[in-house]
């Protein structure tokens, strides 16, 4: 067990974090983390691909494996409120070298959607700015990359560095903000659309079946990563440790419901197949309801969407790279807290470090790291239920202050579906990971901790 653990059900315990994380900061962390820019720009990859009402059901069917993974969480989030979440858990449960491989894919899965967004600043700055390409660098899988639209991903990469070494309460004023913001413009298209649209705009329902809806469920788990932010600042969270759960819950089940009434809505405007394959199809479908002005003010939403997942995200991955560092598996100098803001600032730097590099892969690279940091989600979803189920059996005197509803069995739901869910990322799925792009992202990420690791463990032993 990792020395830094105290006494871990001690709620007067001090932390070198500070708490400062209300509830509805919380909520509009995980919540803001989950919807990001990717209802705006993928809805119509979704519809095209399974239908809408198929997408809807992928949403709801992968949604619902999400929810009994997030009640696992949930359970341990209260019983062991700590920073680095999936670490803390897996390392007391199953030891140091499956926890290094648990934190390590959902890592990935945090990087994936960082690099995600530094490749979505750019592409909704060209949608809002034309003529922004300039200065030809190379064509990816049909994109040409310019050096202008590289340089602006950089430079949001570099923003929101800074935003995060500046504190998390920061990063929560600005996220609680923008997410308002969001639901308002959100429920003013799902009106619009509901005037203007036709229900007969939504056929068909379903495109090539099962495997249409396997498609679009296999970019469901990075759709939906942003709840284990609450864990993985569990430290710097001034609630009850009950209400760490339920309000991880619920940022679950409101964005089920937000992406399933975005595709809806959608959908309802679909009689003009042109719309879904526009490069931002929620926000055409917008303009067709309320002009270039309409289509304008989503672009704008979705560029918060953009901040609220990339600001949460790097929350993430900073806590988790924090807690390895400190329990020897990564650089030592990687857990070092800033003297005056308390962040992990040398984590967040290499965190922003490593998120410039996608914007030089153009707008492809969205696609590919969908599919790559959903495998990362995934595998780290089943070291927490195998988890769960381990305290429940070896602790059952452990205090939870929440406690996951069915007990063993929602452990057991949840580690088979995680498992189902891996199966649909290898060859022989319709939607297995392509090779050399996809494939080729793990394997560096597997690369990459092995060196960190074994660099971390040489030092320690030295």
């Amino acid at each position: 067990m990792a020395s830094w653990y105290i006494q871990m059900n001690d709620s007067t315990n001090q932390t070198s974090f500070l708490r400062v994380l209300g509830r509805a900061d919380v909520v509009a962390l995980a919540f803001g983390a989950m919807i990001g820019w990717s209802w705006v720009v993928l809805t119509g990859v979704w519809i095209t691909s399974a239908g809408t009402l198929g997408a809807i059901t992928a949403f709801l069917a992968g949604g619902a494996a999400i929810t009994l993974v997030g009640l696992t969480y949930a359970e341990l989030a209260s019983a062991l409120p700590f920073a680095g979440g999936e670490h803390v858990y897996s390392d007391r449960a199953l030891g140091a070298k499956a926890s290094f491989i648990c934190t390590w894919a959902i890592i990935l899965g945090y990087m994936s959607v960082i690099g995600f967004e530094a490749v979505a600043l750019p592409t909704v700055a060209s949608s809002l700015v034309p003529g922004l390409n300039k200065v030809y660098l190379w064509t990816i899988a049909g994109w040409d990359v310019y050096l202008t639209w590289v340089l602006t991903g950089i430079a949001g990469a570099v923003m929101m560095t800074t935003m995060n070494i500046l504190g998390v309460k920061t990063v929560a004023v600005v996220q609680t903000t923008v997410v308002v913001l969001i639901l308002v413009v959100g429920a003013v298209f799902l009106l619009g659309s509901g005037l203007t649209g036709s229900v007969a705009s939504i056929e068909p329902l379903f495109v090539d079946g099962v495997s249409g809806i396997a498609i679009v469920l296999v970019m469901v788990p990075f759709m939906f990563v942003g709840f284990d932010i609450i864990p993985q600042a569990a430290e710097e969270i001034d609630l009850p440790f009950k209400d760490i759960g339920s309000a991880l819950v619920l940022s679950v089940l409101m964005a089920i419901v937000w992406y399933a009434l975005i595709i809806f809505g959608v959908g309802l405007l679909a009689s003009d197949s042109a719309m879904l394959e526009a490069e931002v199809p929620t926000a055409t479908a917008m303009g067709m309801i309320y002009g270039e002005v309409g289509e304008t003010i989503l672009l704008l939403t979705g560029l918060a969407g953009i901040i609220t997942s990339w600001n949460a995200l790097i929350v993430g991955a900073s806590r988790a790279v924090y807690a390895l560092a400190n329990a020897g598996m990564l650089p030592a100098s990687l857990g070092k807290l800033h003297s005056k803001y308390r962040t992990p600032a040398n984590a967040i730097l290499l965190i922003g470090a490593l998120s410039i590099i996608s914007p030089f892969f153009g707008r492809p690279a969205l696609v590919w790291l969908v599919n790559a940091g959903g495998l990362g989600i995934v595998v780290a979803y089943i070291f927490v239920a195998v988890s769960f189920l381990v305290l429940r059996r070896r602790e059952p005197e452990l205090k939870r202050p929440y406690k996951a509803p069915f007990g063993s069995a929602t452990g057991i739901a949840a580690l088979i579906l995680s498992i189902g869910l891996v199966f649909l990322y290898l060859p022989g799925s319709p939607s297995a990971l392509i090779w050399p792009q996809e494939w080729g992202i793990i394997i560096f990420w597997i690369v990459l901790g092995a060196l960190l690791y074994a660099l971390a463990r040489l030092k320690n032993t030295a």
